[in-house]
């Protein structure tokens, strides 16, 4: 009997859970690590006691229809809904203007349920941060800071993982695999998050933001399934404004942005947090879906290969573990 080939997969946002579940089902043998408390990697949530807010991903859609089978298949297991927010454009409208028929689709309860359903069926280890790879005889070997040498070895790996958190990974082991994540340049997002203990009287659920610091808005009890908290709010700054104040401390960041806010009619709110997502998307854009070294058997995936955004993600996954299992 043939023996099964054994992957490693290290990233559980999106792109690494997509890969893992294809090669899952063509046979593979996989396991998952990630560094996080929990899957679903930018689609992410933070919460509270009676409070929660999607601090990264806002909403997804789905064009290819490869993606939409698998939106249909999380819409049957109620872990994705269509949301229809109030959509404002504020600013240059020329700069960002949404499209009236786009369906938008969102985590439900929370963005990360999507996630958390596909890692529900995969061997998946978390709070555990690989920061070694090695090729052996015998296959790839792992070190984590947390736990040392993984003692398995696995015929394949994949990193499904930030760019410029791949390139020191690879540089000793494949620098010219290392050399197509150095292609990307990954930017920050500063996001905040406000509570408020009685609803906001704005005429608007969500609004792209076309001058200032900010780039998005919006009421996260707005979309489907959400906690009936009285009022929760995201703001995202925009990429050059994240980018030019990555290194500020939180509360220069948040009086800035509630400032920003304040313009739209908002009064302060209650309570605030800062969280800065460090490698949020990619600009320019990589189109290569993904890339897969076949004499290695080392892949790559990730939004920043794809053109970014959720769809992306797990479409890069999904296309290296088709590469992957080909003959």
């Amino acid at each position: 009997m043939k023996k099964q080939p054994s992957v490693a997969v290290i990233g559980a946002g999106m792109s690494g859970l997509s890969c893992a579940t294809a090669l899952q089902a063509a046979g593979w043998v996989v396991r998952v690590f990630d560094k996080s408390r929990g899957p679903a990697g930018r689609m992410g949530t933070r919460r509270g006691e009676g409070w929660q807010w999607d601090h990264g991903a806002q909403y997804f859609t789905a064009r290819d229809p490869r993606f939409q089978a698998e939106l249909a298949r999380w819409q049957a297991a109620g872990v994705a809904a269509v949301w229809t927010p109030r959509l404002a454009v504020i600013g240059d409208e020329d700069r960002h203007h949404p499209q009236a028929e786009l369906q938008r689709f969102v985590g439900v309860p929370r963005m990360t349920a999507p996630g958390r359903f596909l890692a529900d069926a995969l061997p998946l280890a978390l709070q555990c941060t690989v920061s070694a790879i090695t090729r052996t005889a015998q296959g790839w070997a792992l070190r984590t800071q947390e736990q040392g040498d993984v003692p398995e070895r696995f015929d394949a790996l994949v990193l499904a993982v930030p760019a410029p958190q791949a390139v020191p990974l690879l540089n000793a082991v494949a620098p010219d695999v290392a050399a197509v994540a150095g292609q990307a340049r990954m930017r920050a997002c500063w996001t905040l998050l406000l509570r408020y203990d009685t609803p906001l009287q704005l005429p608007l659920d969500a609004a792209f933001i076309n001058q200032g610091p900010l780039r998005w808005v919006a009421r996260d009890q707005s979309k489907p399934g959400r906690l009936p908290a009285p009022d929760t709010w995201v703001l995202h700054a925009s990429a050059d404004w994240s980018q030019a104040h990555v290194e500020a401390d939180a509360e220069e960041v948040a009086s800035a942005m509630l400032a920003a806010f304040a313009d739209l009619g908002a009064p302060a709110p209650q309570a605030w947090t800062a969280h800065r997502w460090r490698y949020a998307d990619t600009e320019p854009a990589l189109h290569l879906e993904h890339c897969w070294d076949r004499h290695r058997q080392l892949g790559l995936c990730g939004d920043w290969l794809n053109g970014g955004k959720v769809e992306g993600a797990w479409l890069s996954g999904h296309g290296l573990a088709r590469a992957m299992a080909q003959p």
